[in-house]
This record gives structure tokens, C-alpha cells and sequence, in this order.
């Protein structure tokens, strides 16, 4: 016997059939002689919808009431869910946020959690009850209502399997795993039976959608053992877990990409102490994050050119910021450019292994692709490159690894 916590996503609890597979899924676990938590999100597009009800109310809406209004869809769902299990013939019984409790901090529509109470949650494991979650939301310290933002409900997941010590953390999507690169690149992409935490959070945090950042961080901190799968079919999906579980790593496991890169150039900045904190202190003020950064120093030491790049939706203020601060940071000229990409390769395996970043510079040379910005970490190397090579890229790289599937 083992405690799940099995995670349904909005596509998943779309509408009542779906619901309906997911209830079976559900008895399945329960039929097995297992104890089942389940965190459910809203059905797909009622969080945008509610949003929208807020934002047509009032545009200078009050974030508390926005919580009460948004936290609604999970609440729906959740109640739903634990209707149709009874009709199966499984006990179960919704519990909403406040009422387990899910203790946040009083952040309004992007809470963080504190602390989760177990003792009721054990007892209804304990008499076979199914515990139906809605994710997403919390209750903070003045007893109201708190959403954890945008994709929070995996982490009310991974937060429900840490605090009852769940065997694993079940999270159902609408893909049936995670890939060595995005399947509608690169047909030849494998899914893999398993990854890393420190993989995820790369690959997640670089642009690969499967899962939300703050779940893989903290699954990674609790030790959480997580799997990725789909609803929709009944096959094995990928298990995200620690280095020990995995015999034998793989050089590399991905290839992540991120459409939402601008890159900006300082040209002739002042080289001198303080010209960077006077130049990405006034962004981070702002919220604007700041992510590659790459500096040239001129022959004779004076001057510098410096290049870095945003969020493409932040560009024009960071322009704008810069442009206000040119005589205060003392830069020549500024240019920009939205039509790049950056694309990352991801392995724990790179550690132990040299060579990982020469076999990316010879593939992406090989296409004839210029490199504009290259960084690294102990696990990955990221290069900022020219949007249009795009695909080339990914499938020249997907291949040089040795990632590609085997034909069939």
C-alpha cells in the first residue's frame, strides 16, 4: 500500500466526462489498496474567465476579493470530482484550503505556503476516505482567502505529498511526459523514464512547460518524488527524482528553448567601478530580470561594450530606463533586438564529462548559426541565437547529443 497524491490539470477536469475519467483513475488507485489525495485545478478556461470577471469589475480591483472570486474554479471542481466518486461507490469528501488548512503567507494572488496541517488529512487516509483538494489556494495569516498564482496548483501538490509524506506526487497533463526536446520540433524526440530535480528545474525554468518552477524546487527540497504522465492514455509517464535513483545518467537529457528573449547592447560604457550596478540596479528596482549578461573591454581599457537580455514584454521599459540613465551610467549608443531566442542544453551529466559545450558550438557552426551570447552553469549552457534558426538548431543539437529515437 502507498499514499499518492495524484495532481489533475485543467485539461484534464475540462468538463464532466473528463471528470469521469479522472474518477476512474481515482478508483483505480483506491481499488489498488492505496490512500489517494487529489489536487485538481479549475476546468480548463474558467480561470481566465474569472480573471476577466474581475478585471471587467473593477481595473484597480482589490487583490483580496480577486482571490475569493478566481479560487472559485478549483472549489468547483474539486466539489465535482467528489460527487461522481460517490456515485462510484468511493468514499470521498472535498476539503477546501481554509478548512485543512493550507496556511500561506498574505501575499494576495501569488501566496507562498507555510505550512500545512495533516491531522485531520490522516485520519480520512487512515478510514480509506479520498481527500479531493482544490489547488491553487490558501488561507493566509488574517483568515482570508489566498491564491498561490498561475500554475500554483502543482505546487498545492508537491506541498500535500511533502507535508503527509505521500509515497509520490502524481501530476496528469495533457502530454504524456517529459521529452528530450519539444516534440513538435523534432519528431525524433524521446520521452524519458526519468530525470533529475536539478534537470527539471532547468529545463523548466528555460522554457520547457511541463511542469511550474516553484513545484520542481520544492519536490527537489522535501525530496518529493514526482511523476509526470498523461490522462488520457494509460501508459508510463516520466518520474522526476533524485540523482541515486538514476543508474546511469545521460550526458545530456535536454534541450529547453525560450521565445521570450530581447537583448540589449550598451555600446562604449564607461569602464570604471560602480558602471554595473548603476546599470542593473535601476532594472531590478523596476522588476525587470535581467538574465544573460555578457561584457567586451576595448584595447586600451576605457571603454566596454555590454550586452544582456530581458524579457521580451519588458524591452521597451528597460530601453526606456536605460535611455533616462544614459549620462548618469555614461554609454555611447543603445541597441536592441527582439528577434532572438535562446536555446539550452541540460545534463547532470556535464560534471563528469568535458567537451559538452564544444560538441554545441561545432553543431550550431556546422548550420552556419552565429552565436550572440553564450552562458553557462555546472548542468547547462545556454546561447542566445538569431530567432530564425530556431528549429535548425534544436533538431542539429537534438542530434549531435545522440537524443534522437530510434527508428521504429
Amino acid at each position: 500500500m502507498a499514499r499518492i497524491v495524484m495532481k489533475f490539470g485543467g485539461t484534464s477536469v475540462a468538463d464532466l466526462d473528463r471528470i469521469r475519467n479522472v474518477a476512474q483513475r481515482v478508483k483505480n488507485e483506491v481499488d489498488a489498496g492505496n490512500e489517494v489525495a487529489v489536487v485538481v485545478s479549475a476546468m480548463s478556461g474558467v480561470t481566465n474567465q474569472l480573471v476577466g470577471y474581475c478585471e471587467d469589475a473593477s481595473p484597480m480591483y482589490d487583490a483580496r476579493e480577486y482571490d475569493v472570486v478566481v479560487s472559485s474554479g478549483e472549489q468547483v471542481t474539486s466539489g465535482l470530482l467528489s460527487i461522481v466518486l460517490q456515485s462510484m461507490g468511493v468514499a470521498a469528501r472535498s476539503w477546501q484550503g481554509w478548512q485543512i488548512p493550507i496556511r500561506t503567507d498574505s501575499v494576495h494572488a501569488k501566496a507562498r505556503i507555510e505550512d500545512i496541517g495533516t491531522e485531520e488529512l490522516d485520519k480520512r487516509f487512515k478510514s480509506g476516505e479520498v481527500v479531493v483538494v482544490p489547488g491553487f489556494q490558501g488561507v493566509g495569516s488574517d483568515n482570508r482567502v489566498t491564491t498561490l498564482g498561475r500554475g500554483g496548483s502543482d505546487t498545492s501538490a508537491v506541498a500535500l505529498a511533502a507535508a503527509t509524506k505521500a509515497d509520490r506526487c502524481d501530476i496528469y497533463t495533457d502530454v504524456d511526459g517529459v521529452y528530450t526536446t519539444d516534440p513538435r520540433i523534432v519528431a525524433k524526440a524521446r520521452k524519458l523514464d526519468k530525470i533529475t530535480y536539478e534537470e527539471m528545474l532547468e529545463l523548466a525554468s528555460l522554457g520547457a512547460k511541463v511542469l511550474q518552477t516553484r513545484s520542481v524546487e520544492m519536490a527537489m527540497k522535501h525530496d518529493v518524488r514526482l511523476q509526470v504522465l498523461t490522462s488520457f492514455e494509460e501508459k508510463p509517464g516520466t518520474l522526476v527524482c533524485g540523482e541515486d535513483e538514476i543508474v546511469e545518467q545521460e550526458l545530456v537529457s535536454g534541450i529547453a528553448y525560450s521565445r521570450d528573449e530581447a537583448k540589449i547592447t550598451l555600446i562604449g560604457v564607461a569602464d570604471r567601478p560602480g558602471v554595473s550596478a548603476g546599470l542593473f540596479g535601476p532594472l531590478a528596482d523596476t522588476s525587470i530580470n535581467v538574465d544573460m549578461i555578457v561584457q567586451n573591454v576595448s584595447e586600451d581599457g576605457q571603454k566596454t561594450d555590454v550586452t544582456f537580455t530581458v524579457p521580451r514584454g519588458d524591452l521597451q521599459r528597460a530601453i526606456q530606463l536605460l535611455e533616462e540613465k544614459q549620462e548618469e551610467v555614461g554609454y555611447e549608443r543603445l541597441v536592441s533586438d527582439s528577434d532572438v531566442v535562446k536555446i539550452s542544453v541540460v545534463g547532470v551529466g556535464m560534471r563528469t564529462h568535458a567537451g559538452v559545450a564544444a560538441t554545441m558550438f561545432k553543431a550550431l557552426a556546422e548550420k552556419g548559426i552565429n552565436i550572440q551570447v553564450i552562458t553557462t552553469s555546472e548542468i547547462k549552457v545556454s546561447v542566445l541565437i538569431a530567432e530564425e534558426y530556431l528549429e535548425l538548431a534544436i533538431r542539429a543539437l537534438h542530434s549531435a547529443y545522440g537524443l534522437d529515437a530510434d527508428e521504429e
